[in-house]
Order: C-alpha cells, then structure tokens, then sequence
C-alpha cells in the first residue's frame, strides 16, 4: 500500500531557495512575512493566497450598496440598533413584541456593524464580506497545514467560487456568519489531535456553540465527524482522549444553551414571544423548528417546521444534483468523492495519529453528513443551506487533487494511475451536462462549456500521457488544465451572482434562472409565493426585494435606500392572506397616516406576520408588531393580551382582513372588527379621490363609494376595551 511521506511543504512544490531572514527576526521581517508567507514556502504560495483573498473580497462586495439582503433580518438588526433589549433577544421589532425565528448571534454582528457605521445596506453587509473572505483565509491554513500549499491554493480557490458561497455572502441571512463559525471549530479540533492538548478542544466545541447560535442544530450537522476523528486520531491514551471529549461536550452545551437557557428562565410576560415555537420557548425551538422539524417536515413529532416545503426540489440522494440544486453546489462533487476514498486508501497503513488522514476523515466526514442531511430533509430547505458543506468539497478537491497528482507523478503504484483523470474527468463531464442545462442563457455559460470541454479534454489526456512517457512537465501542465476545467462553470455561475443584484434577498442563488422550485428571486429558482412557516427566508413580494437604506427618523417621511429609490415601492405586501391583516396592502400613504395619529402608541400598528410587519418597520422606522410570526400561526397574540396593550395606551392600530384564510386567532379579528373604529381608505389615500366634475352622477357616486370602503384597518382605544 502506498503512502505519503514528504512533509507538507514539499508536497507540489519545489525548494524555493529564498534569501534567509534577517537575524534579528523583528518586526520588519515578521510583516515582510504576512506578504511573503513563511521562509520555507514557495515563493508563488503567500501571492497566490492574497489574489484568492482579493478575488474572493471583489466577488463577494462587487457593488455591495446595490443589495438588498433578507428584508426580515434587517429589520430585526434596524430594531436592535434602537433598543439593548430587542438587541438582546434578537426581536422583530424595537418594542420586543416576537423574536425572529433563530437565535441571535448573526444579528448580533450585523448590528454591532450597523451601531459603529450606521444603519444601511454597506453596514449590514460588511460582517458577511468579512466572515465569507476569512473563511476562504481560514480553510487555506488548514488544508496547507497537512497537505501543502498547492492542495491550499486549490481548496481556497474553490471555496471563494462556489456559487452558492458567492451568493449567500452577498446576503444578510446567517450562513456565512455559521460557515465561518464551524471553520474556527474545525481549526481547534484539527490542531487537538496533532497536540494532543485540551484547550484547543475546548475552543473548537466553543465555536460549535456560537455557531448553534447562530442557526441551532445545523451547527450540529458536523459533530459526529468531529467526535470520531478525535476519538480515532488524537495524541494520548483513550481513556485521555475520551475524557477529554467529556471536557469539550461541557463545553459545547455552556456555549449553546447559555442564551436559550436565560431566555427561557426569563418570565414571558417580560420579554418577547419566541417565533417559530409552540410554546414560546427556545427549547421548542431548538427541537422542533429549527430541528427535527427541518428534517422530517409536517411528519415530525416534534414541532411542525416547513410543512415540507422545499425551494430545493424533492428530497432525495439526487436532490443536489437536480436542476435547481446542481450548478449552486454539485461542479465538484464526483471529484472529491473520488478523491475522499482514494484518499483514506492511499493512508491506509499510515499510524492511528496519521495528521493527513485525520484531516481527510474530518473533511470527508464534513462532505457526507452535509450531503446526507441536505439531500435526505424533507422539512423546509433553501438552496442556500449547502454553502454550509462548500467548505468540505473544497478541502477534499485541493488534498485529495495532490494526492493523487503526486501518485500519479512518481508512478508509485501503477494501478493508481487512472484514478486523477477518471477524476477529473467525472467533474468536467458533470459540468457540461450542468451549463448544457442553461445553454441559451447567455454568452457567459456557452463560452465556460467552451473551456471545460477543451481544458477537461487536454488534461485528462494529458495526464494520460504524461504518466506512460515520463514527462513531468506535461503533467504540471494537464494539472493546471484540471484545476481550469473543473472551476470553469463556477466561476461563470459566481461572475453572475456578484455582478447582478436579482439573486440577491431572501433566497439568493446564483447563475440563471434554472426553474423547478417554490419562492426565490431572479438569480434562482423562480417564482414566488408564501411558505408556511418557513423560518426567516421571506417570500419575495414582501420586501425581501427592496433596498435596505436607513428607516426614517421624521414622522411622515419615507425611507429612500443608498440607490436612491423607495423601498417597498409604496406598497408593503402581507403574507399568509389571514383573517388579521396577512392579505393587507400598507401603502405608503397609510403609514404616513399612521405615524401622524401614532399618539404615543409602542407599536405603529399590528398586523398578522413578519413579512408585513418587517417592510413596514424599515419603511416606517417604527415598532411594529407581528401578531402571528412568520405564516400567520405562531400564538403570539392572545385577545387578552391585545386588550392589555389597547388599554394601557401602547398600540392603537390593528390590520385585519375580512377574506378569510389563515390567521393566528380568528377570535382577535372578530374582536377587533366589532369593537374598533374602521379607518376609510379616503382619510389616508392620495388615489381615492372623487372623479373629475365632468364625470357622470353615476361614476361620482361610484368613486366616492370607493374612496370610502374600508381598508381593513382599524382604531381601538382604552374606551372600546370593556
């Protein structure tokens, strides 16, 4: 059996015969070394780093003032730049009436950037720019650690341009933010087994934590790799390394149940409704729709997440491959399969503590359980989930690549010679048949298939070739040809994601329109529609399009974003079309009618789901209570409990909607209906005046009969509570 004993460095490379350092060692020649990287790598290597960097930094904030971001998220940041308390608890809306649908920690960093900077579309997306360029940074020190750094470069490379990655990172949604997060995790378990030591464990489970707060169990998704590589690879006894896992597994639970644990200690009545759960409760939360609810759907007994809803296709082993999923994430996939298995054979007979095929378990182990958990949910599932495995393909395709080029290069072991171009030559075939699938949709994808047909071509009978005649530069050069072939069609489908503006919002996707798939926005799957309770991607319609800009502070004013145009474009749409508001229009005109006769109300207004309630929030600049979450059937609003806030003062408008349909409580628009005072359309509408004097009797009396009808909204005071 054939293994690989080089140290890393030397591993695709050549001495580089740099100049030593300077004696001394001070600080000059430490940050010549940020530049130039350490003394003993190639001279290409720190070079190449900082084009991949500079390249991923250009993809992922090209024209970043033109994005638009998840509409429901930024609003829940806009609240917690005005209130500690909202901030907190990560609240839809200042006055802490209902949190969002996940914990808080990516909105926590948002808004740390919006209160230094300001609220706007730059500020907000300036933490994922971050995270998305340090987690391509972070992924090259851990590859090149084990492999080399040509297995780095290529890892990096991949990852700055995988195209789910490029259009998630130009979002205000939490994966890149959870991505980042889980590399840290990655880097301390990985630096535990080759020490041996404790800490640098405990530090990895304190990142899994910060990341469960982030997005909750998917956080999780990577544990089970991470406990076995440990367990298998680690420096000490077993006994040493199964205590230490004790140690680390304390660790993890403190790091994610401290914020779900005060939340819930915290007395109801003192802080805001738990969206998304049953029972108001993070712990419901945790379990059933941010958990067992994602993967098992509307047939989970725990919680009732997604209904099944997918903007994925069908959950299947194919479904990452399919029409909407496979250019977003699946180009190199069949390589590091190929190169995972390769990989764990060629290190088969090295010792247990084997740092390089500790690093293929965890990197493949990465892979399988995300493509396993992706493919298989049957719970509500977004294309932009997979950016979360991007890290393992990546990996595997640098490592495992240098693997089987150095195999293949010495000539080692014969029968291992085919093993590089059937790889490669899996993925280039793969990638045409994904830009065959959007052949016509511009000069872009036609001229990539153009590239990965004749680069895949040349180099798989280049290595070919190359191997049986000895002729090493021809396979340095089939090499280079590989690496063109198989990022040929993701760097076409990335150039679309940071160059348009249509795939960014609340389902960002890249490359074209492909079809096929519930909801999205222009760069992806197309169509749009209300997803029942689908956590916090909003439906497109509802504001997940309009520009962020900064929420007004005057009264009767309205937001203009940094581009200059209106947010909502006057309309602010509803969601789940409820008995309380969901099917509502709040036009512009209703909340400038709003904010004048606010008369010190909380909250702006009450309507029936976040959607509404967060287009109005960052139209508004004001509080704005979502009575029933994110679909219209969260409880978080109870007949008691709006009676209480009526009658103390603290909310005076309610939008309900006499269509039917589903709502969180049909008691409430009952209520309201009878009790309040219906506001007319013509004491806040600009366009519902009466027809011009030379119009007939009948169309007069038509028009005024209009302007009058009743818009759904209503007016209590403490006097219509009995």
């Amino acid at each position: 059996m054939t293994t690989l004993a080089p140290p890393p460095h030397q591993e695709g490379s050549r001495p580089s015969h740099r100049a030593a350092p300077p004696a001394d060692g001070g600080i000059a020649a430490r940050a010549r070394r940020v530049f130039t990287g350490p003394e003993d790598d190639p001279r290409w290597a720190r070079p190449a780093l900082w084009a991949i960097v500079l390249l991923a930094t250009a993809l992922y904030a090209w024209n970043l003032s033109s994005l638009t971001g998840n509409t429901f998220y930024n609003a829940a940041v806009y609240s917690g730049t005005k209130s500690w308390k909202a901030y907190f608890f990560g609240a839809l809306d200042s006055g802490s009436f209902i949190t969002v649908d996940k914990p808080p920690f990516a909105l926590w960093v948002m808004g740390l950037s919006a209160r230094a900077f300001g609220y706007g579309t730059w500020q907000l997306m300036l933490p994922m720019v971050a995270v998305g360029t340090g987690s391509v940074a972070l992924l090259h020190r851990l590859v090149k650690r084990d492999f080399g750094p040509v297995a780095a470069t290529i890892a990096a490379l991949a990852l700055a341009l995988t195209p789910i990655t490029v259009a998630i990172t130009r979002d205000t949604n939490p994966d890149p933010i959870l991505v980042f997060l889980m590399l840290l995790g990655a880097a301390g378990l990985l630096k535990a087994v080759r020490t041996g030591r404790l800490m640098p464990l405990v530090w990895s489970a304190v990142a899994i934590g910060f990341a469960f707060n982030t997005k909750m169990m998917q956080a999780y998704v990577v544990l089970p790799a991470f406990f076995l590589v440990y367990l298998w690879a680690a420096q000490g006894s077993v006994g040493r390394r199964i205590r230490n896992l004790g140690v680390a597994t304390v660790a993890l639970a403190v790091s994610s149940a401290w914020w779900m644990v005060i939340v819930d200690l915290i007395p109801a009545s003192s802080r805001p409704y738990i969206g998304g759960s049953t029972d108001n409760t993070v712990w419901d939360l945790v379990i059933g729709y941010n958990g067992f609810g994602r993967i098992f759907g509307a047939s989970s007994s725990v919680g009732s997440a997604g209904n099944g809803a997918s903007f994925g296709g069908t959950a299947s082993v194919y479904r990452l491959f399919n029409e909407i999923m496979g250019g977003q994430i699946s180009w190199l996939i069949p390589f590091a399969a190929i190169a995972l298995v390769a990989g764990l054979i060629l290190r088969g007979r090295a010792p247990r503590t084997d740092a390089r095929r500790a690093a293929l378990m965890l990197w493949g182990g990465w892979f399988v359980l995300h493509y396993l958990t992706f493919a298989l949910a049957e719970g509500t599932f977004h294309p932009y989930y997979v950016t979360a495995m991007a890290p393992g393909i990546a990996a595997l395709a640098g490592a495992g690549g240098v693997m089987l080029y150095k195999v293949l290069r010495e000539g080692s072991a014969a029968k291992w010679g085919w093993v590089l171009p059937a790889a490669v030559a899996a993925s280039a075939g793969w990638a045409i048949v994904l830009l065959q699938r959007v052949s016509g949709s511009g000069t872009l994808y036609t001229v990539a298939e153009v590239v990965v047909g004749v680069a895949g071509a040349f180099s798989v009978l280049g290595l070919l070739a190359g191997r049986f005649m000895k002729r090493q530069r021809l396979l340095g050069f089939a090499a280079l040809a590989a690496v063109v072939a198989l990022l040929a069609g993701p760097t076409a489908y990335s150039l679309s994601a940071a160059t348009g503006t249509s795939s960014n919002g609340t389902n960002p996707t890249a490359g074209p329109n492909t079809g096929g798939g519930m909801g999205g926005t222009g760069g992806g799957p197309g169509g749009s529609g209300s997803k029942g309770a689908m956590g916090g991607e909003a439906p497109t319609g509802t504001g997940g399009g309009q520009s962020m800009g900064e929420p007004p502070s005057g009264s009767g004013s309205s937001s203009t974003a940094e581009s200059g145009t209106r947010p909502s474009g006057g309309q602010t749409g509803g969601g789940g079309d409820g008995q309380m508001g969901g099917g509502s229009q709040v036009s512009s005109d209703m909340i400038t009618y709003l904010k004048k006769h606010q008369d010190g109300a909380t909250w702006l207004l009450a309507v029936a789901t976040d959607q509404t309630a967060s287009s109005i929030i960052l139209e508004s600049g004001q509080p704005v209570i979502s009575m029933g979450g994110w679909s219209g059937s969260d409880n978080a609003m109870t007949l008691a409990k709006l009676k209480s806030l009526v009658k103390s003062g603290k909310l005076h408008y309610i939008m309900i909607s006499s269509t039917g349909g589903q709502g969180t409580d049909s008691d409430i628009a009952t209520w309201v209906a009878k009790h309040g005072t219906a506001v007319k359309s013509s004491a806040y509408s600009t366009s519902s005046s009466s027809s011009s004097s030379s119009s007939s009797s009948s169309s007069s009396s038509s028009s005024s009969t209009s302007s009058s009808s009743s818009s759904g909204l209503y007016r209590l005071d403490a006097s219509d509570v009995s």
